[in-house]
């Protein structure tokens, strides 16, 4: 049987709210697991300082295994610097402009600020980012599990077949279970349990969560899945999931 795993949905960013979050979790050992299921830039003030924690400082600071997942966000990114894609770039709520001032130590971009033309062509391109991220964003799995859950950002795929649902490994192309939003996976999934991000547990059918429906704002626990992004990076708070034991960590204060 696997160790205890920690699930910590989608920061954007928000670096405060990870070490509030991991200063609510107990002692953990070298049988223990954190899974961060992705999105780990954008919209947030720390995206480079974040990126640079969960890569090189958590790892020395923690005796648990750290496994970080690709979110759309850096799948996003990847494709910017591959190709270019303005249409992710250039939406103000996609909080690209964000990420760029933190990776170049610029000030934080007022509301109502707009990039130079200058800073939009280092954003279209992606050029702001270091050769190291880049090969580290290109190296995260899509995809983690363990004896007890599946760990994914946006959810699975319906199986060709119409009967059920993929597993991420018979996927030859995995990008879809990092941006799909079906009402199908959430409510019609069978099987082992998945833990996913990727979606706000606000947007999700609250009258099919085990888990204080009364509050749009907490996790979602459907029959075989869990929702843990609570919208951090957008006014919200960042949540854990602790497995098997069900146990659920908050960076807000209650």
């Amino acid at each position: 049987m696997s160790g205890r795993t920690f699930a910590i949905g989608d920061i954007h960013g928000e670096l405060d709210h990870l070490f509030k979050l991991l200063s609510t979790f107990p002692l953990l050992d070298a049988d223990d697991t954190i899974v961060f299921l992705g999105d780990f830039l954008d919209r947030g003030p720390r995206s480079a300082e974040l990126i640079d924690y969960v890569r090189r400082a958590l790892p020395t600071q923690t005796k648990a295994r750290v496994v970080a997942l690709r979110g759309n966000h850096e799948d996003a990114w990847l494709k910017v610097v591959d190709h270019g894609w303005p249409g992710f770039v250039l939406p103000p709520g996609n909080g690209c402009f964000q990420t760029y001032r933190s990776f170049v130590g610029k000030p934080q971009p007022a509301s109502d600020e707009t990039p130079t033309p200058d800073e939009m062509q280092e954003m279209l391109k992606g050029r702001f980012f270091p050769p190291d991220v880049v090969a580290w964003m290109r190296g995260l799995p899509y995809f983690y599990e363990d004896d007890h859950a599946i760990y994914v950002h946006a959810g699975l795929t319906k199986a060709a077949s119409g009967d059920g649902f993929e597993h991420p490994s018979t996927l030859d192309d995995k990008t879809p279970i990092l941006w799909l939003r079906t009402e199908e996976f959430f409510l019609k999934y069978r099987g082992k349990t998945v833990i996913f991000g990727h979606t706000v547990t606000e947007f999700l059918p609250q009258e099919f969560s085990s888990y204080t429906p009364e509050d749009p704002s907490d996790l979602w626990a459907g029959e075989n899945v869990i929702g843990i992004d609570t919208g951090c990076g957008n006014g919200g708070f960042l949540t854990a999931i602790e497995m098997p034991a069900g146990n659920v960590y908050e960076s807000r204060e209650r």
